[in-house]
């Protein structure tokens, strides 16, 4: 029976990706790189360091991986705080609260920093339903490692077989799937190139992963 759900933030609870993309290419612009599309896509999912050593090896830059991660959270911040266009994705808010008023434990597994995460808390008022909030960058791997999803059912304090991951990217729904943790993937609007095959269950509304639906999916 189903006892925790495991939410990644970016594409699932809110979708920042524009802000991301808009502080990214930024940061390239910065930096006097030309990152494809190919590439920017298969970032999806990974913490923001790693991205950052991976720009510094494949253009053989000579900042450190650190310069770009502080320059590129510094446009990050500045979109934050001055695009009003940032909400919750429909739907969302009316699921954390049917699991929390069901007793589900939610803990959020994202790989956000934290600042960014307990920004987005803040501004929605999502702490009062997580017992934990779990950041990537904080994490020795990223996804798709499944270290994080490993972590985030400990600190759900269920076995990890009765807990669900909700995720919208290839590299969460592996990170998931090599946890040995049941993973919806959310493909939504908001989703672009991702491969959702992998995932146990593929949902395009939340009113499909209601908890009277879910709660003997594990």
């Amino acid at each position: 029976m189903l006892k925790a759900v495991l939410f990644d933030m970016d594409g699932v609870i809110v979708d920042t990706e524009p802000l991301h993309r808009k502080a990214y290419f930024n940061m390239f612009s910065d930096m006097g790189i030309t990152v494809s599309e190919e590439m920017y896509t298969g970032f999806t999912g990974q913490a923001t360091l790693n991205i950052c050593k991976e720009l510094v090896e494949h253009f053989q830059l000579t900042e450190a991986p650190k310069t770009l991660v502080k320059v590129k959270r510094k446009h990050f911040k500045h979109l934050f705080d001055t695009d009003d266009s940032l909400q919750l994705l429909d739907g969302v808010l009316e699921l954390i609260q049917d699991y929390y008023n069901n007793g589900l434990t939610l803990v959020l597994a994202s790989s956000a920093s934290m600042p960014n995460i307990n920004r987005i808390f803040e501004r929605f008022d999502l702490d009062q339903y997580f017992v934990a909030k779990l950041s990537g960058a904080d994490l020795e791997k990223s996804k798709p490692h499944p270290e994080i999803f490993i972590k985030a059912a400990e600190a759900a304090g269920h076995p990890r077989e009765h807990c669900m991951v909700i995720e919208d990217s290839a590299n969460g729904i592996k990170a998931a799937n090599d946890a040995g943790i049941f993973v919806v993937g959310y493909d939504s609007k908001h989703s672009t190139d991702q491969d959702y095959d992998n995932a146990n269950k593929v949902v395009s509304y939340f009113d499909e992963i209601s908890y009277e639906k879910v709660k003997n999916i594990v």
